[in-house]
């Protein structure tokens, strides 16, 4: 196993009810003037936004709102939220949706606390010196990004999408209430379950000699999302099932699944961040899409990890070998990614990507050639070209 360290500072505040204590925990803070932020009308119309303001008035907590959040969120959004921080001395920032709102959230605080163009940090041209502080109120079980390190943009110019990670933007706390979830579409709800099950897939194949407590963790996550979305596409207002992909949500993304490896390969998200960019596509439903094509790529790399995955994941039987014990953990995970609504290739993701398009999403996700990606396999440009093209489906 590796050295590790472990840091989740973010308090969790779970259960029915409990957008209703955001004004006091905001004030716990000691908020002059916060920022409200939230994505698109969803929270207006179920009423979650009243409550939320409700509740800072309650609190006597100052606040302005600043919405349209969309998935895949926007720098320009971005740019126009420090603007009006800048503007109105905003000292606290309140995420009241999903990922896309968190990481939006995550972005304008990095850009009131650190001097210059907020886009050098996604383009690793500098490093954050502090964030803003901020919370959130969860809406959308899926990128975790409510305990997590990490926020991801896109840069309309160019459709670039760029991941930046530091512990400065860890939210201080996170509303966690599944009853908000309930109004999600099945497949929202299901993307965000794949969105879920693949950070932690991410971080599960490595190069490591990993802990039998680390993989007990993530394969009992895994499991327990695939269970929960079965359970969901059939019964969307099941609060069980909300909860159980709620929590593991948050502790697929906060770092507890990576304890004792490496870290894990991430090849997957760089190259379906490249697919969001310039498809805009649903992150978990992209990833769906991907998966397949790099596993079945990779696994000669580290068959017998593949294999571990087939058998206690996905309850394969043992083959004669690892490789072929592997082939058919790789099916029967693109099998159930089919069962809940998500597509196992591109073609059934509903793309249909020329040979110009392949080319520029291996030349995007390579930064031109400058870079490699993944553990179980570095892959150049051109591995990352062959497993788009292998993804088609066709």
């Amino acid at each position: 196993m590796e050295n590790f360290q472990y840091y989740t500072p973010t308090r969790v505040v779970f259960g029915k009810g409990t957008e209703d204590r955001t004004g006091e925990l905001v004030r716990q803070q000691g908020c002059r003037k916060a920022l409200i932020h939230y994505g698109g009308g969803s929270v207006v119309r179920n009423g979650v936004l009243d409550r939320i303001y409700r509740s800072m008035d309650a609190a006597g907590v100052d606040y302005i709102s600043l919405g349209g959040v969309v998935p895949n969120p926007r720098l320009s959004l971005v740019y126009e939220g420090i603007e009006l921080c800048r503007k109105e001395n905003v000292d606290f920032i309140l995420a009241v949706g999903g990922g896309s709102v968190i990481d939006s959230a995550k972005a304008i605080g990095y850009g009131m606390t650190n001097e210059g163009d907020v886009w050098d940090l996604f383009e690793g041209k500098r490093q954050a010196q502090a964030c803003l502080p901020l919370g959130a109120v969860l809406t959308i079980s899926a990128a975790g990004s409510e305990m997590s390190d990490s926020c991801v943009i896109t840069r309309e110019e160019g459709w670039l999408k760029r991941c930046y990670i530091s512990d400065f933007c860890r939210p201080k706390f996170a509303v966690m209430d599944p009853e908000l979830t309930m109004t999600l579409p099945a497949y929202q709800t299901a993307s965000g379950c794949v969105d879920i099950m693949m950070h932690t897939m991410e971080r599960y194949f490595n190069r490591s000699d990993n802990m039998e407590m680390t993989d007990g963790i993530s394969e009992t996550l895994i499991r327990t999302v695939m269970k929960n979305a079965k359970i969901l596409m059939k019964e969307p207002d099941n609060y069980d099932a909300r909860a159980e992909v709620m929590w593991a949500g948050s502790l697929s993304h906060n770092g507890l699944t990576e304890c004792g490896t490496d870290g894990g390969d991430w090849a997957c998200h760089q190259m379906e961040h490249e697919l969001g960019g310039m498809f805009d596509v649903a992150h978990g439903a992209g990833l769906a899409a991907i998966w397949g094509s790099w596993a079945r790529y990779v696994l000669d790399s580290r068959p017998e990890r593949f294999a571990e995955f087939a058998v206690k994941v996905m309850g394969v039987e043992p083959a004669a070998d690892d490789r072929e014990t592997a082939l058919r953990g790789i099916e029967s995970m693109e099998d159930f990614y089919r069962s809940i609504g998500m597509p196992a290739d591109l073609h059934e993701l509903g793309l249909e990507v020329t040979e110009e398009q392949l080319r520029e999403l291996a030349d995007k996700c390579s930064y031109f050639g400058s870079r490699t990606v993944g553990i179980v396999r570095s892959l150049e440009k051109g591995d990352m070209y062959q497993i788009y093209k292998n993804a088609l489906g066709y």
